[in-house]
């Protein structure tokens, strides 16, 4: 490819751009580098996609950027993003797959969006279109399902939090309060620390702006309401109102990272599995709704997914606890593994008593 301008594409393009950075009106959408610019504002802004999506995209389509640079030994031009082959595409997805810092399946469907979603961008707002990028398949990536705790596993790691004596007492009831809002309330981190001292004490409900600008309203229970008024009665900062609730030890806004590793210390004292992570108290809200009895587009509203396909991963989780529990318990099952099968092997009949039921 000749002609190209984009130079490095491994150095910073005048910083990140983020979704809250004003557009540059009369930057002229010249290069490859001023077009990735307006798409991540676009993404921003119209799409609502947040700094960490929108990084992700970045760096994404950069890495591809480079490696369309190194394979034709300059970098390409606006015009000659149309003439990039599928081939080309699938070398970079084998590329990735195989490198020093190798992607897996998940990671490289992730790329692949990117990348497509630069194109599309480049066809409908710049005329550059490109029709081999559609020729392209994916990775195929198996929907993983969620991993929830069980209930007794949830609620003791609740409790352990006040059996740390290296912590301060507020900090102690902050932890708390963060790990019940996630599992009384279904939030995720960022929407847990994203509340304002505005919001406390919690009112019978909460509006929790989450994922692509979605507001949802989240019922408050009198266990999380409880945990989090003694987080206020005991934390030592005086706060505005527009300030973060939950702060760190020295006063500024507490992290998803330091979330994550209070939780990684409170599952080594309990000797839980590595999956006993902050995300997974959302899950296991859900999953633990699901059992009592709640329905699928309840569950959906709480959590604030967009589309109901996403809430069912839950019904599988909830399936397979259930058919784990018959097979322990039911005299057919017993006596199928008395017999020399294991139990998986009246799996049939189990799921027929199950739907019958």
């Amino acid at each position: 490819m000749a002609g190209g301008d984009w130079g490095d594409p491994r150095l910073e393009m005048d910083g990140p751009a983020r979704g809250d950075e004003e557009p540059r009106a009369d930057e002229a959408i010249a290069t490859v580098g001023a077009a990735l610019r307006r798409w991540l504002e676009h993404l921003g802004r119209e799409r609502r996609a947040s700094p960490r999506t929108l990084e992700a995209y970045r760096s994404c389509v950069l890495a591809y950027l480079g490696f369309l640079t190194m394979h034709h030994g300059e970098a390409p031009s606006l015009a000659q993003m149309s003439d990039v082959t599928a081939a080309e595409v699938r070398a970079y997805l084998a590329y990735r797959r195989t490198g020093a810092s190798s992607l897996g399946p998940r990671s490289l469907a992730q790329a692949l969006s990117a990348i497509r979603g630069f194109h599309r961008y480049l066809d409908h707002r710049l005329g550059f279109a490109n029709a081999a990028i559609g020729l392209v398949r994916g990775p195929r990536v198996r929907p993983g399902l969620p991993r929830p705790l069980t209930e007794d596993q949830a609620l003791g790691l609740l409790e352990e939090v006040h059996g740390q004596e290296d912590l301060a007492p507020w900090a102690l009831a902050r932890d708390r309060a963060v790990l019940s809002l996630l599992y009384g309330c279904g939030l995720r981190i960022s929407e847990a620390l994203s509340l304002k001292r505005a919001d406390a004490p919690l009112a019978a409900s909460l509006r929790i702006l989450g994922k692509g600008g979605k507001v949802r309203l989240v019922p408050i229970l009198e266990a999380v309401r409880q945990a989090v008024d003694e987080y206020l009665a005991e934390q030592p900062f005086l706060l505005e109102p527009g300030d973060a609730l939950f702060r760190a030890a020295r006063g500024g806004p507490l992290r998803p990272r330091q979330v994550q590793a209070a939780m990684q210390k409170l599952r080594g004292r309990l000797g839980l599995p590595d999956r006993a992570t902050p995300h997974a108290l959302r899950h296991s809200f859900a999953t633990h709704l699901l059992g009592s009895g709640a329905d699928l587009r309840s569950i959906q509203d709480l959590l604030g997914h967009a589309s109901l396909s996403t809430t069912q991963r839950y019904t599988a989780v909830d399936a397979a606890g259930l058919l784990g529990a018959y097979a322990k318990a039911h005299p057919r099952a017993h006596r199928a593994g008395s017999e020399g099968g294991e139990v998986r092997g009246s799996d049939a009949a189990v799921s027929q008593e199950v739907e019958a039921a």
